[in-house]
Order: C-alpha cells, then structure tokens, then sequence
C-alpha cells in the first residue's frame, strides 16, 4: 500500500472538483477520441500537480486512461522503465519526509546519502518504513561502496596523467566498470542532498 499512501496532491489538481462521471468521461476516453483527448492533455498542462499525477501513474502501474497529460500510449516507455528510474526530485522529498514508493536506484542514492551524513539505522528505517535489519545490511554496503568510491577516484586521477602508460580505452573500461555510479560523485549532487536534509 505504500505506493498509493501519498496522494494528497490530488486536492491541488485541476480535474478534482469535477463530477465523477464527466471526468470518467474526460480522462478515459476511446483510443479515436481525439477531440476529448486534446481537451483532458490542455486541463493537465494548465496543472499544477501535473508532475506528481503522472508519478502517481507510474507508481501504481496505471497503465489506462490519461495521467499527467500523457495518454497510455506516451506513458508506456516511462512504466517499461519505472524499476530503473533515478529522480533526484523524488530522492530529496524521501529526506524531507514524504512517503515514496522508491525505485532501487533511488532507494540506493537515498541510502548513500544517509550513510555520508552519518544518520542512525533506525532513523533511516522509519524514513523508509523498512526493516531494521535490512537497513543496518543497505547501510553496510553504502560503506563498502564509498570506502571502494574513495580508494577509486584518486587512481583515475593517476590514470589521466599518465596517458603513456594506459591507452584511453582502457581509461573508459575502468570507468565503465565503477561499483558506485558516476552521479554519486558530483559535487552539485551532494550540495542538493544536503539542503534537502
């Protein structure tokens, strides 16, 4: 339940003072009812939870009807990839609070984070409403992939001034082959996290 446990953007929404049976009407229309479509796609562009609503579709696997201004059609690479899916947006609002159905690489950068800023496991269990356990091991693992992240970074360094010894195949392999992904070392990333806890 916890996907659909944060729907509280539904009251800022344009379509939420509509009758049920005219937004049943407007929001799940025929495949060639392309009159009421362009009608429903010009009510979410005008919204201002447009964002959160088209989330909510992905989150949930709402695969019918028109979402965030999309139609089923243009949502459908975005549910093919959702278990993928990397929002910094959505990891920041997980630190400030707001309960999130998490993708594994969002849930990993959200984890991170709460390992460098030195957050307790139960901390972060509430936060996540996960097993304390299960967050003591994601937190083991954080450290591991920092300490790994660490020792790493200052060779690739090395590697760049020292063309002759490596060829840049090589360099691009050992890049490619990084356990903490290359976002995790941006500065500008790091900042965002912190102002968000």
């Amino acid at each position: 339940m916890r996907a659909i446990s944060d729907h509280s953007w539904h009251v800022r929404a344009l379509c939420h003072e509509l009758p049920a049976d005219e937004a049943d009407k407007l929001f799940f229309p025929t495949p060639r009812d392309h009159k009421t479509i362009a009608e429903a796609k010009s009510l979410c562009n005008a919204c201002p939870v447009k964002k959160d609503c088209f989330q909510y579709a992905c989150d949930n696997d709402q695969r019918t009807g028109i979402w965030g201004g999309l139609t089923e059609r243009e949502r459908r690479p975005w549910h093919n990839k959702v278990g993928r899916r990397l929002d910094y947006d959505r990891v920041r609002e997980v630190l400030a609070g707001r309960d999130l159905h998490l993708s594994i690489p969002e849930r990993d950068t959200v984890i991170r984070h709460a390992y460098v800023r030195g957050w307790e496991p139960e901390h972060l269990a509430f936060l996540l409403k996960a097993d304390i356990d299960w967050i003591r091991d994601l937190l083991r693992e954080a450290r591991h992939a920092v300490a790994d992240r660490d020792r790493y970074h200052g060779a690739d360094e090395e590697d760049e001034n020292t063309d002759d010894e490596h060829s840049a195949d090589d360099h691009e392999e050992s890049m490619t082959t990084s356990i903490v992904p290359a976002q995790v070392h941006t500065g500008a990333l790091i900042a965002a996290l912190g102002k968000a806890a």
